[in-house]
């Protein structure tokens, strides 16, 4: 007895549990620094012998720098001292110490030393067979064990031997390095499931990727992603785009049907609480025999809370109901916001981006991207935080009007059930994304395919398109099933917690009414309060689910949002001032990739009013000229000039306002003819329209089309032939009405005829324009006030035509060979006209044959 009377403090004993309303302190601080140490000696052994035998010293530039790393070692080793000082001033303050403090202090000091170890070794060294990240199962345990010995604390919260009161000096600094300890536990394990001071990824494959550096310059589209990140990774940067579409701003209205929805949330959480007590209300009476009146009245009034309130979860009921059909319009604001601001992005990108990309990725993730938005915003607001809000309710309820036990079995199944749906849920991540990826892959080889129906026919290729649709469906649906089955896995582990919640709870409030402590109506109470907070907390792990689900979906989104505009405007940049249309290059520098020069010291002026023509082999630069003086790229070097102004330096509106293109390739919408050429200028009349076509010498071809202008031209224009394409865009252009013109191979699709018929039309509306032609029959050319040849990115000659044929030069020698090819053309003409009328000519006789 001396040796047990020493150890704990008088008038207490070790054996004894429970003590006055609350664990015995000699009890509970024996046990839970006994279980710390054993737990940290152990696992915390296993742990580096593992790492030692198995594990590979780090490379210092693998281990992220992290400030929450250095805050878990400084928490640690806090923790660590306080333990020791704790022991230090009860032994200083002159009363009592019992043995079981010193055990106390020392063995948590042991344990959490273990700890800081085993935290530095995590940080040092890495296990090469590791195919996961984060903290080591190990520590993560003994920060949870450690957390939730300190929550066991509010179970003594009415007795006399715990500090709760705060009667003395003594209780004050108790009570504070239990807050310390609390506070301090709970960051460290949350902060631990994040892992801030460890590689993300597993080691061997950081390593791999270091290997694979210059091979991955060139990534797809929508850039990769590594499928073991958390999806919480930049949580910050996706909430600062996405608080722009959270508040209505410009409308006072919306605004205000936000607070009145925000404002029916929280009518909705006092009447989730009332329900039940007034269900509890209803059991008394009956069992008390009250009057009639009474019973009427708190029958209706429970009644009526029910018709608020709905189902369980609020799902139903008419405040419910009303506030969503209130936030109809709020969301569909955030919708439009979003989309509209997509849309205008997309188009404000550069060529190259354009060029590059996969249509059918993209428009899949501007679809999941702009629905997921809507469904995080309504699931945080309208879901998580009231499901949290209603938990913090329940535990402080049940805490006050029944006691500590049904608290902390609340705090404990919950705590276990968002901990465990968060893990599963991260872990799961992975899968989800390689389902979105496999979906974005069959569809965009769906959209591939149909868009180059003409191709797949040419070749036959039909099994084969729809043999690799199948594969990629194959793929997708893999990836769909191990997505399932983990949410099959996550379903079960949440229902194990809550059944086994609610069994605890219910056996617990049954046996203190059998002991008279409790009414029935208590019973009832548990239960339905029980049961209606398990309703919402069942759909946290949906919710949770779904805003995971949407954090995923809308990363493709924002990489899409985070595409850098190539040629942008200059903060002050002023509008083109134009005079009278002299265009001039200085030393132009160009390349689409780097160590490729496209153009090289381009420098040449076109004078008002003068036509330039661009000639040389394909690939040599010409379509590039025009592509910067349309400023589609910046140059990298040298400057381009209209009027004596650098283009870099004016608004691109301004700039593209004075400019026609007649493309070589061209591409209508998939409209009428009549809408087609009035997109050169959207305000042009139908007489303008018209006229626009004749100069371009294809009206007599619309009228002669069953329903005229009106005529739908197809995706991309195919209903059209290519020289009816090239037509419309001349008649857009010439609508446009520009004072600079650029025509790319503008005839290149027309046969001779036409050729001649447009080249008096093209000549007529460049006469007093600035024109730049680039050209690939020299015929067309001829009438050129300067002929530019381009040759490997450079200007090799330049002069008029005739200047140029006299150097015998490459123009020359280009335009000998034309020469040649017509005349060989031509002469395989009259030779097979020749054969068609000797064919025709009936044979002759010759009159010696009749003489004797």
């Amino acid at each position: 007895m001396v040796f047990m009377h020493s150890y704990c403090e008088s008038n207490s004993s070790i054996s004894r549990t429970w003590v006055d309303e609350g664990i015995s302190p000699c009890f509970y601080f024996t046990l839970v620094p006994t279980i710390l140490l054993t737990v940290a000696i152990f696992l915390g052994t296993l742990h580096c012998i593992f790492y030692q035998k198995y594990g590979t010293a780090m490379e210092p530039k693998f281990i992220p720098r992290s400030c929450l790393y250095a805050f878990q070692q400084i928490t640690s080793a806090v923790l660590l001292i306080q333990f020791l000082g704790g022991v230090i001033w009860r032994a200083a303050s002159g009363g009592e110490l019992p043995g079981y403090v010193v055990l106390y202090g020392c063995f948590s000091a042991a344990a959490w030393a273990w700890a800081i170890a085993l935290l530095r070794v995590e940080r040092r060294r890495a296990l090469l067979m590791d195919r996961t990240r984060g903290h080591s199962a190990a520590l993560l345990l003994f920060w949870a064990l450690a957390f939730s010995a300190e929550n066991l604390a509010f179970i003594s919260w009415y007795s006399p031997h715990w500090w709760w009161g705060l009667d003395n000096n003594q209780e004050q600094v108790q009570f504070a390095l239990w807050l310390m300890r609390y506070v301090g536990t709970g960051l460290l394990f949350f902060i631990g499931l994040r892992a801030p001071g460890l590689p993300q990824k597993p080691y061997m494959l950081l390593i791999n990727e270091d290997e694979r550096d210059v091979e991955q310059s060139g990534q797809s589209l929508l850039g990769g992603t590594d499928p073991n990140q958390s999806t919480w990774q930049g949580f910050r940067k996706k909430v600062a785009l996405l608080v722009p579409y959270m508040w209505p701003r410009g409308s006072i209205l919306l605004q205000l049907l936000v607070i009145f929805c925000l404002g029916l949330l929280g009518v909705e959480r006092a009447i989730n609480v009332f329900v039940p007590i007034y269900y509890k209300n209803i059991v008394n009476e009956l069992t008390d025999g009250s009057s009639w009146h009474t019973l009427a009245t708190t029958v209706c009034i429970y009644v009526l809370l029910k018709f608020l309130q709905g189902g369980g979860a609020g799902s139903s009921g008419f405040v419910s109901n009303m506030r969503s059909f209130l936030w109809i319009r709020v969301q569909q604001f955030t919708n439009r916001v979003v989309q509209v601001r997509l849309f205008a992005h997309l188009h404000s990108l550069s060529l190259r981006w354009h060029l590059g990309r996969k249509t059918g990725d993209v428009l899949r993730s501007i679809d999941r991207g702009t629905s997921s938005i809507n469904s995080l915003l309504s699931y945080i607001v309208f879901s998580i935080f009231p499901t949290i809000a209603d938990i913090v309710i329940s535990i402080i309820y049940f805490i006050t009007y029944f006691n500590a036990w049904f608290g902390l079995i609340v705090f404990v199944c919950m705590t276990l059930y968002l901990t465990l749906t968060i893990i599963i849920t991260e872990w799961r991540t992975k899968y989800r994304r390689e389902m979105n990826q496999q979906d974005n892959n069959a569809k965009s080889k769906a959209v591939d395919s149909l868009l180059n129906f003409e191709t797949v026919k040419y070749y036959n290729a039909e099994n084969y398109e729809v043999s690799r649709f199948e594969d990629a469906i194959l793929k997708y649906q893999e990836s769909e099933w191990k997505t399932q089955a983990s949410l099959a896995f996550l379903n079960q582990t949440q229902n194990l917690i809550i059944g086994s919640g609610l069994l605890a709870g219910s056996l617990l409030c049954a046996y203190f009414v059998t002991e008279g402590k409790f009414k029935v109506g208590d019973f009832v109470l548990f239960g339905t309060y029980i049961i209606q907070l398990y309703t919402p907390l069942n759909w946290f792990g949906t919710y949770y689910r779904m805003i995971q689900n949407s954090f995923i979906d809308m990363e493709s989104m924002f990489k899409l949002f985070e595409e850098e505009e190539e040629v942008k405007d200059e903060v002050n940049a002023g509008s083109l001032l134009y005079k009278q249309g002299k265009v001039e290059f200085e030393n132009v520098y160009f390349s689409y990739t780097n160590g490729k020069e496209i153009l090289r010291d381009v420098s040449f002026t076109v004078l008002p009013g003068q036509t330039v023509a661009l000639v040389g082999q394909s690939g040599s630069g010409k379509s590039t000229i025009i592509r910067l003086l349309f400023r589609f790229y910046n140059v990298q070097g040298g400057c381009i000039r209209i009027d004596g102004q650098d283009i870099s330096k004016v608004k691109q509106t301004s700039l593209r306002a004075h400019i026609g293109v007649v493309p070589q390739d061209t591409v209508l919408f998939n409209d009428t003819i009549r809408d087609n050429i009035r997109y050169g200028r959207i305000t042009a009349t139908d007489q303008e329209v018209e006229e626009a076509a004749l100069a371009a010498d294809i009206h007599d071809k619309i009228m002669a089309f069953p329903e005229g202008y009106d005529t739908q031209v197809g995706e991309r224009g195919l209903k059209l032939s290519g020289g009816e394409k090239q037509r419309v865009a001349i008649a857009r252009t010439i609508l446009k009405a520009p004072q600079i013109i650029l025509l790319d191979e503008a005839t290149s699709a027309l046969d001779t005829q036409t050729e001649r018929n447009i080249q008096a039309s093209l000549a007529k509306v460049c006469a007093n324009r600035t024109t730049i032609v680039v050209a690939h029959r020299l015929s067309t050319i001829i009438g050129a006030d300067q002929i530019l040849v381009v040759s490997e990115g450079r200007i090799a000659e330049r002069g008029r035509h005739e200047e140029l044929l006299h150097k015998g030069g490459l123009y020359a020698d280009m335009w000998m060979k034309q020469q040649q090819a017509q005349d060989s053309d031509s002469s395989s003409d009259t030779e097979a006209k020749d054969r068609k009328s000797e064919k025709l000519q009936p044979p002759s006789t010759s009159s010696g044959h009749h003489s004797h």
